[in-house]
């Protein structure tokens, strides 16, 4: 056997990180983020990114990889962390892959391969985005390919939307193109709270960034001028520039940032549920301490997944 590791996904606000980074301290293995918006230095708060007191006790990868002016992919992340893989395992450490974008999960145990979108095919899907506007064209990616449109982070970037309907049009669902490599070896082990429990969550959560200095971040990051399309319009940073720039109140900016992070949080566990096998734990009634034993003792009867290298 090659490279394994234990892997624990699950919807945004679930709990992954804080029983992750229990289990990593008590257990002395390292932490690598799954997340498609903590690779991005800059944004901090409206990602949740470990704090400088969890990254000091616990060794994490996968963060601040580059900065916010730039574009990220699945692609780029496997590449990144068959590195920190390999890094680490010659260090003797064991590795958790922690995080909701189940794109990157995928990519890095199984391999990505190269599906090529037809520029006809591209160049249709553009122009009904500028005709029928993103919304449109999203509900339809939810009736045509329902395990692609989960797969899609945001659905009010353009640019995703446009990606996920070129994949469904051209007959390659996302994700597309994943070769050779099966699932091998134990499940992912998942999180998930009764709804009602985690719209109380992200709530708390979504009142708590904006509290916490969200919008002075983003302040910087917009006089700086580094922020790219995904980052603008990232869950949080686009309600938080709206405030800023007077289109809404606070208020209105937490409510929409709290609503977007549920439908992602909804979008994120269909994925998981179609993509990949997972053994999921309802942590809705248990604490941390109590939801890292099960999530150890998941692992222990199941085993480690293997990470395709090739």
């Amino acid at each position: 056997m090659g490279l394994t590791a234990f892997i624990l996904v699950g919807p945004t606000a679930s709990g992954k990180s804080d029983v992750a980074l229990r289990i990593a301290a008590a257990q002395g293995w390292c932490i690598l983020a799954a997340d498609s918006m903590v690779v991005y230095r800059g944004m901090d708060v409206g990602t949740a990114k470990p704090t400088p007191a969890a990254r000091a006790a616990v060794p994490h990868d996968g963060l601040d990889l580059v900065p916010c002016s730039e574009s990220f992919s699945a692609g780029r992340f496997r590449e990144y962390a068959l590195e920190a893989f390999g890094r680490r395992t010659a260090a003797g450490s064991t590795v958790m892959v922690v995080g909701g974008t189940g794109l990157y999960v995928k990519a890095l145990v199984c391999g990505l391969g190269g599906g090529v979108v037809g520029g006809a095919v591209r160049e249709g899907v553009r122009a009904r985005i500028e005709s029928e506007g993103v919304d449109a064209l999203a509900a339809e990616l939810d009736r045509i390919d329902p395990a692609g449109s989960a797969a899609v982070r945001d659905r009010r970037n353009p640019r995703r939307v446009a990606r996920a309907m070129e994949r469904a049009v051209a007959g390659a669902p996302a994700p597309a193109g994943w070769r050779g490599s099966p699932w091998k070896g134990g499940p992912a082990v998942g999180l998930w709270i009764e709804p009602a429990a985690l719209r109380m969550r992200v709530a708390e959560r979504a009142a708590a960034m904006f509290r916490g200095g969200l919008l002075e971040e983003v302040r910087g990051l917009l006089a700086a001028g580094s922020l790219s399309e995904t980052a603008r319009e990232a869950i949080g940073y686009a309600e938080a520039i709206d405030c800023i720039r007077g289109r809404c109140t606070v208020d209105e900016a937490v409510s929409r940032t709290a609503v977007r992070t549920c439908q992602l949080a909804k979008r994120q566990r269909t994925w998981f549920r179609h993509q990949i096998p997972v053994r999921w734990v309802d942590s809705t009634d248990m604490d941390t301490e109590q939801a890292a034993a099960v999530v150890l003792a998941e692992w222990r009867a199941n085993g480690q997944t293997e990470i395709s290298a090739g």
